[in-house]
């Protein structure tokens, strides 16, 4: 079910009234409320999947539940230790081996035969027609950070199966996150909710934000985007630059627009989200950048597979290996292309510089004076979602090397009716930059609660829902589905 659909316009109201003024008894009516509600969500795409979900929820749960059964037992802390070791260790080969057979085997078995190709060996290996379940890396790796959290004694494992389905299957992150932890997520299905008028206002205006980005600039923005890399051979250079600025807004406000609806609508359920992106187009250098994007993947990252391999802390080169390891996987991660592999460790090559001159990350707002970085960290980007967006890597190198010619230098020009939706839609990029930088101290882009002035924050208010309604395209799926 899609946030911007007509099904989930009547889905949303109805389990609001339903959380709130049915089911709010008790604490297990309300999780197991919400455990039906998500599994509704989720198989209105396609039921058949609900299947995976509920194989990785109880995989991980009863991992939990084994750890926990050994760890009372008399036996030798070695023992355990290492029975716990072997539990947590087949969670995690059963989990990420159901994602990466639904999301690589056609991947690696096409890369497999055409290596044998190049060396003139034919073979006949049949690929299958997989469909991937829509959202599998985000809930999977949910999932198993609640095994490995367990594991390392940092999280007590739970009885309580209905809220550890809950926390797995939460339907507002379900699809594309944020990615939860248990320690921050499952926790508060530990506890009965409670309505607090301020954070459910709160989440309506981050669900409106949200919209504001993906319909008004995303979708927009699509039209103009698709055209250009599907036809980048018969534009002008400036033309594909253009396409490159216009994709750039286009993911964020996408990626973004569907962590602030998520984020907002759990606010609606007295559920608190982790926040997933951080103004990044504000970052000031490509370090900082990391940081401000996809926040929950890349401190997942962080902490599940750079901390544990060393860091920093074992020398140069295996800091520059641990470095490189985890920009691929974060490649690899976003799809079964050579186009995010490539991208991932494009960005593994940039960070290293900044690691090796000991760069550090400011942490204060960043200031007008600070445009010149931000500018230049932001083209880095936009070349980076060149290769992202590509087909493939021949398509990502044929857009390249099409921008840098002398048409580099002509005005900008998309084909026919594309024109006014380019315009449109670098209009709404400056209103969107604009209030973003007017709140970038703030939790999210429409967070006004520091402006004195009522007739203005209202105006304000007034003016994105009155975009999002005449001038929000047609809706569309959002793009981190697919991953």
């Amino acid at each position: 079910m899609l946030f911007n659909s007509f099904e989930y316009l009547v889905f949303l109201p109805v389990v609001f009234l339903l959380y709130w003024f049915v089911v709010n008894k008790k604490l297990e009516i309300q999780n197991a409320f919400i455990v039906v509600v998500s599994y509704i969500f989720y198989g209105w795409w396609d039921w058949r999947f609900l299947i995976l979900i509920a194989i990785t929820s109880f995989a991980s749960w009863l991992s939990g539940i084994w750890m926990l059964h050994i760890r009372q037992t008399g036996e030798n802390p070695a023992v355990r230790n290492k029975k716990c070791k072997w539990i947590t260790a087949g969670n995690i080969v059963l989990n990420i081996g159901i994602l990466g057979f639904f999301k690589y085997y056609n991947f690696f078995v096409d890369n497999f035969v055409e290596a044998f190709g190049f060396m003139g060996i034919k073979l006949h290996v049949s690929t299958l027609r997989i469909i991937l379940p829509v959202g599998i890396s985000f809930y999977t790796f949910q999932a198993l950070s609640y095994s490995i959290d367990v594991y390392r004694d940092k999280l007590k494992p739970t009885k309580d199966i209905i809220a550890f389905f809950a926390f797995v299957s939460f339907f507002p992150q379900l699809v594309a996150g944020p990615i939860e932890r248990a320690t921050s997520l499952l926790v508060q299905f530990y506890h009965k909710r409670t309505f607090v008028y301020k954070q459910a206002v709160d989440g309506i205006r981050q669900i409106i934000w949200g919209f504001f980005k993906k319909m008004v600039i995303a979708d927009n923005c699509s039209v103009v985007v698709d055209d250009i890399f599907g036809n980048y051979a018969n534009y002008s250079g400036s033309t594909l630059v253009l396409g490159a600025l216009l994709f750039s807004f286009q993911i964020y406000g996408d990626f973004s627009g569907y962590s602030d609806i998520a984020i907002g609508t759990a606010k609606l359920f007295g559920i608190e989200l982790r926040r997933n992106f951080h103004y990044p187009y504000f970052s000031r250098n490509i370090m900082e950048f990391w940081r401000r994007w996809h926040i929950s993947l890349n401190t997942w990252f962080l902490d599940y597979i750079y901390i544990p391999l060393g860091g920093s802390r074992e020398g140069r080169y295996k800091h520059i290996r641990n470095i490189l390891l985890v920009f691929f996987l974060s490649g690899l991660w976003h799809g079964a292309a050579w186009t995010f592999i490539v991208w991932g460790l494009y960005y593994g090559l940039l960070f290293i510089p900044l690691v090796l001159l000991g760069v550090r990350v400011d942490t204060k707002v960043p200031q007008f004076k600070n445009i010149g970085s931000i500018l230049g960290a932001f083209m880095i980007v936009m070349f980076g979602w060149i290769i992202f967006r590509a087909e493939n890597m021949m398509v990502a190198m044929g857009y390249l090397q099409h921008m840098f010619d002398k048409s580099l230098f002509h005005i900008p020009k998309a084909a026919g009716i594309n024109n006014v939706f380019a315009i449109l839609s670098l209009f709404f990029i400056l209103i969107l930059l604009s209030i973003e930088w007017m709140n970038r101290g703030n939790s999210f882009g429409l967070d006004l609660k520091h402006v004195p002035n009522n007739f203005l924050r209202y105006s304000i208010y007034t003016f994105i829902l009155f975009a999002i309604y005449f001038f929000g395209a047609d809706s569309s799926s959002f793009i981190y589905f697919q991953f």
